[in-house]
């Protein structure tokens, strides 16, 4: 085992924009007039001319009445359009139309079929099963994004150290515990055909406490999570401690996890009850439900 110290895309085409001209003004009469369009039609009002996501409330127009979401205004001096001043001029009109237009999630080139209110568009996005999945390494050194079939090529491309070992039933085995300060412990394991990633993090906490979270995360969706179970398991002269749960789907990560104890826990004088000279060994059982 492998010591492991792991320290906006709109899903919309870009279309061209043009300087000036009547015809991109975005103005009250131009939203009143598309009130009667289709739900789409509607949507492509709200269109930021820079990113290409959409301008959500609150939004502010330049003097002509053109419109940028507010992530880009904080970026620029003039307007993208027309390059005039951009200005503060509150869009009230298009604010209104906005509580009524259901828009598509930005990840619908993805293949995210959700179309809602733009209230609880950034909550939908934030746990989309379409978003791009994160390197699933523990920690944040690593920034590599892509789909969930890329996931294990980057693994073994860019964390060649990460050990794999096939079946079931394993058995973890952490090296050097008593390394100071936080370290996380990682290793594959591979079974009815998919991969999982087992994580030991240890936290310095309060006054030099240690603790150990051990957990267990499928390379794979919450849905495909929900069909396994995994049991990590410590045994010694006479003790044993024991967990089992669902294993966390990578969309998810380990940290949400880890913050609400929702894992195997246990402190430094525990981990010395079940280590052999400074290793400790997890027994690691995978199953399907």
């Amino acid at each position: 085992m492998s010591l492991s110290r792991q320290p906006s895309s709109s899903g919309k085409q870009p279309r061209q924009i043009h300087n000036g001209g009547s015809s991109n003004v975005t103005t009250t009469q131009s939203v009143l007039a598309a009130a009667g369009s289709s739900n789409s039609d509607l949507a492509s009002l709200f269109e930021c001319p820079v990113c290409f996501d959409y301008a959500l409330p609150p939004i502010t127009q330049c003097q002509s009445g053109h419109i940028v979401c507010q992530p880009c205004k904080q970026k620029l001096n003039i307007c993208p359009t027309c390059r005039g001043p951009l200005g503060n001029i509150r869009n009230l009109a298009m604010e209104k139309v906005a509580t009524t237009v259901m828009f598509p999630c930005k990840y619908s080139s993805s293949g995210c079929p959700v179309t809602l209110l733009h209230t609880d568009k950034q909550e939908h996005e934030e746990t989309c099963e379409y978003r791009p999945y994160c390197c699933p390494c523990p920690g944040a050194s690593c920034k590599w994004q892509g789909s969930l079939e890329q996931v294990m090529g980057h693994l073994m491309q860019q964390h060649k150290s990460i050990t794999t070992l096939q079946g079931e039933d394993i058995v973890f085995l952490a090296t050097d515990i008593n390394l100071p300060g936080a370290v996380d412990w990682v290793m594959m394991q591979s079974c009815f055909g998919h991969n999982f990633m087992l994580v030991l993090e240890k936290q310095e906490k309060l006054e030099g406490q240690q603790m150990f979270y051990a957990i267990v995360q499928l390379i794979g969706t919450r849905k495909q999570a929900e069909n396994f179970a995994y049991r990590l398991e410590l045994n010694g002269h006479r003790r044993r401690l024991s967990w089992e749960a669902t294993p966390r789907s990578i969309h998810d990560g380990v940290q949400s996890a880890i913050v609400a104890s929702d894992c195997l826990v246990f402190d430094t004088n525990i981990a010395q009850l079940f280590a052999d000279h400074g290793n400790l060994g997890i027994n690691v059982t995978i199953s399907m439900c």
